[in-house]
């Protein structure tokens, strides 16, 4: 649908911009073969004018006054003074309203102009005309020469009427087309997702037995009295300490091949947020310490919500986990479990670290974005926390907001409804 609707809106444009093109050209077109008839028209009649007056007694062959003319050709010769001198008129519906456009401050020397009027039905009429200076010796009369072109416009805008209709069809149609190659084309790469999906939750989940005698199999060798050598037992720590990074990004990595399937299910019961905050402070206070980074716990009391408690703990130690993560020796992190309304529990994390950078905050809920991808592999990182929470969050209807500031700071505001359905 949406590689559908960004073809038909490329296929919009080029479409309007077809019309105004083709319409633009065909006005020109119509408009300066007019004024060429016009010209030539007043061409004519100055010269048969001039000749009149400089030959007063000559038979005058009346047909001298047209050039490719037609009934719908009028002109009007009036005097330097404005008195009328010579004429084929306009009809009567056109004439009331031509006499005010025949002055030199309406139409210049040799320009050209369309006037359009509304008439007694209702219906717009175009008038094209032109005027001329008739110069001979020392008389000085000026020409007006006009024709009705209400036809040719009427014309056009039927045919652009036409032409917007043939348009719209024809996006009907190339959109239906786009759709259905759209969809085409979309199979084999729906299908190549689904089995990469399937190959992440397959090969996630056969990954965690191994890893998990590993992990069992550096903890017996480290309860070893045997094995005194103190390289030795340091190479089996960094082996553990190696195998239970990876088994937390094997855990993460089936997390979400299970929520891309639609795998995830809540066990939804009654649970206190304030315990959980507490919990989470109490066993996330070695790791800070560790660090040097003081954990503050604010505002714990009882809260009762409906959500499922395992997912609850998870999302909490993402971000407790973060903010130590990214908080220097020093820094502080606060666990604030702010307000409750009678449909809404908000509890805070906030550090006082490196904090993210404004264009990084809308895009670090993406799987596997890193805003430093150099420092987040130090720190054991693996960019799918934040994605997590924010999926965790969707299965449980609630919110997440982020403040930020370069040097300053993080915060993490996350509401959660109180009663889930």
């Amino acid at each position: 649908m949406r590689l559908t609707l960004v073809y038909s809106v490329i296929m919009c444009v080029f479409l309007i911009v077809l019309i105004v093109v083709v319409r633009i050209s065909m006005q020109w077109s119509m408009s300066s073969e007019q004024e060429r008839e016009l010209s030539d028209a007043a061409a004519g009649i100055a010269e048969a004018q001039a000749f009149k007056i400089q030959h007063p007694n000559a038979t005058i062959d009346e047909n001298r006054y047209y050039r490719n003319t037609n009934d719908r050709l009028f002109f009007y010769i009036f005097d330097e003074y404005g008195q009328l001198v010579e004429f084929v008129r306009a009809s009567f519906r056109v004439e009331p309203f031509i006499v005010d456009f025949m002055t030199p401050e309406h139409l210049t020397n040799g320009a050209t102009k369309v006037f359009s009027y509304q008439n007694e039905t209702g219906r717009m009429t175009n008038i094209m005309m032109t005027s001329k200076k008739i110069l001979a010796g020392d008389v000085e009369q000026t020409v007006y020469v006009g024709k009705d072109v209400t036809a040719l416009y009427s014309g056009l805008q039927k045919f652009t009427f036409l032409l917007t209709a043939l348009g719209i069809l024809a996006l009907a149609i190339s959109t239906a087309i786009g759709y259905t190659m759209a969809g085409w084309a979309m199979i084999p790469l729906k299908e190549a997702y689904e089995k990469q999906k399937q190959f992440a939750a397959d090969a996630s989940h056969e990954l965690r037995t191994p890893l998990a005698v590993v992990l069992t199999s550096t903890e017996l060798l480290l309860s070893d009295p045997s094995i005194q050598n103190p390289l030795l037992r340091e190479v089996i720590n960094d082996v553990k300490d190696e195998v239970k990074k990876m088994s937390k990004l094997v855990g993460d990595l089936l997390f979400v091949a299970r929520s891309d399937n639609d795998a995830l299910k809540l066990k939804l019961q009654k649970i206190d947020l304030g315990r959980l905050l507490e919990q989470n402070v109490r066993m996330m206070t070695p790791l800070a310490e560790k660090k040097g980074v003081t954990l503050l716990g604010v505002g714990f009391r009882k809260m009762n919500i409906t959500g499922d408690e395992e997912k609850i703990k998870q999302l909490i130690l993402i971000f407790v986990d973060n903010a130590i993560k990214y908080t220097a020796r020093g820094g502080s992190v606060w666990v604030n479990l702010e307000s409750a309304a009678e449909n809404q529990a908000i509890f805070s994390v906030q550090d006082s670290g490196i904090g993210i950078a404004p264009e990084d905050q809308d895009k670090i809920f993406e799987r596997f974005y890193r805003v430093d991808k150099a420092r987040s592999r130090e720190m054991g990182g693996n960019g799918l926390g934040l994605s997590i929470a924010t999926e965790i969050l969707r299965l449980h209807k609630g919110k997440i907001s982020v403040e930020s500031e370069l040097g300053v700071g993080t915060k993490f505001t996350v509401e959660l409804q109180r009663q889930l359905n």
